[in-house]
């Protein structure tokens, strides 16, 4: 009884079934997947009309800032909101504090027993140099600038799980990011750049290889790559950056790249061949032959270890990733290592040929690697893929953010 009934179906539909192998463009769209939204489809007998909440005319205002009074002691910031790397930047900005949760928790906050989960940011009062009025007004006004609460807790004695001063808080870094930019790099650059810029105003410096090459990248504490060619990049000089604290963050094709070059140690998986080198096919067979074995854009379901930092945030234990290209990688030989992976059925929505199913399904999604004091994280997907793939937003920003508390030695491979 929708008025737009082909569209609502459009945004939720997932198609799994083609009449035809070969596409000009990606083969998913499906929106709720896209957004990281949980949701289910009711057919005629499920459906009733008390499922009906109230008509929405407008889109809800986004309300935040402090719950509670002023602290002297500390407050505390849930993780799951898109925008909390925003204000966790702002903080860090700020000269505060930081530090982030490595489990679950319950305590009194803002008057009232609550439970927050890893990731949860706390902003302690003490050994700041602002002084408790000034942090207080402070977090009060990028709470409000981002549509996020903030708790106000005036003990640190937790009521289950870890106490405020636990050695499970781990004290946070601000990063100083650069992206290799430039000729060769594929265009997602832009899609990085345009989430750390436009939502969540953090700065990023543009490096093209040649200036990579020959500046001083100490300054930097995290490296951002995505799919490209890098021939021109100083492969040493990148592979010394790492060991010696960096954190690289690697998308799609440059994890193949790192691989292929020595700078991480992630094993390349890769698809059987569609036709058998030994039998003749007709000349005309090839392009639809070799185009039904292009990943050409569709959705895959990855399952996700909640306790691992990359996860922080996440609620669910699946995530929707997007991937239109044939990086596949092995799972880790770590068994901590592979935080997101791909199951048997890994195909949510869109084109998938035999060949590429078979090497994709209980593959790695996301692996990270020790190097020397460093850490490579490798995404093998987009997960922001054209700026509206909100569901990867919060493992981009936890790569960004927590990629150094990540445990060395939950990250190193026996060579």
């Amino acid at each position: 009884q929708q008025p737009q009934h082909r569209l609502l179906k459009t945004i939720f539909e997932k198609t799994l079934n083609y009449k035809d192998s070969l596409f000009n463009d990606i083969t998913a769209w499906t929106m709720p997947l896209a957004f990281g939204l949980p949701y289910s489809e009711l057919n005629a007998a499920q459906y009733n009309s008390n499922l009906l909440g109230e008509k929405i005319t407008a889109p809800a205002k986004l309300n935040g800032g402090v719950d509670g009074e002023k602290s002297n002691y500390g407050y505390l910031m849930e993780w799951n909101e898109l925008l909390a790397p925003a204000a966790l930047y702002e903080f860090q900005k700020n000269n505060l504090i930081t530090k982030t949760a490595g489990v679950k928790f319950e305590i009194t906050a803002a008057g009232n027993n609550k439970t927050f989960n890893a990731g949860t940011i706390f902003i302690p009062v003490n050994n700041q140099t602002a002084d408790a009025t000034t942090i207080f007004s402070l977090l009060d006004i990028i709470a409000k600038k981002y549509g996020i609460t903030i708790y106000s807790i005036q003990t640190g004695n937790a009521i289950s799980g870890i106490d405020m001063g636990s050695r499970k808080f781990s004290a946070l870094t601000k990063p100083n990011i650069a992206m290799i930019t430039g000729a060769g790099v594929s265009a997602s650059a832009g899609e990085v750049w345009h989430l750390l810029d436009q939502r969540m105003n953090i700065p990023a410096t543009h490096l093209e290889p040649a200036i990579f090459n020959r500046i001083d990248i100490t300054k930097y504490n995290t490296l951002i790559m995505v799919g490209g060619t890098y021939a021109d990049l100083n492969k040493e000089k990148l592979k010394t950056w790492v060991g010696n604290g960096g954190n690289l963050i690697l998308l799609e094709e440059a994890v193949q790249w790192a691989s292929q070059n020595g700078i991480s140690n992630v094993t390349l998986k890769k698809a059987k061949a569609a036709v058998d080198s030994t039998l003749r096919k007709p000349y005309t067979d090839g392009e639809e032959i070799d185009g039904a074995q292009q990943l050409s854009g569709a959705i895959f379901i990855a399952d996700i270890d909640l306790t691992h930092p990359l996860a922080f945030g996440y609620t669910e234990n699946t995530i929707s990733l997007f991937k239109d290209n044939k990086v596949f990688m092995e799972k880790s030989k770590n068994p901590y290592a592979t935080p997101f992976f791909y199951k048997e059925k890994p195909l949510q929505s869109g084109w998938l040929s035999k060949e590429n199913n078979d090497v994709l399904k209980n593959s790695a999604a996301v692996v990270v690697n020790t190097i020397g004091s460093g850490r490579i994280i490798n995404i093998d997907s987009d997960p922001n893929f054209r700026a509206f793939w909100l569901g990867g937003t919060k493992l981009m920003m936890n790569a960004i953010f927590f990629g150094k508390i990540i445990d060395a030695e939950r990250g190193r491979v026996e060579e």
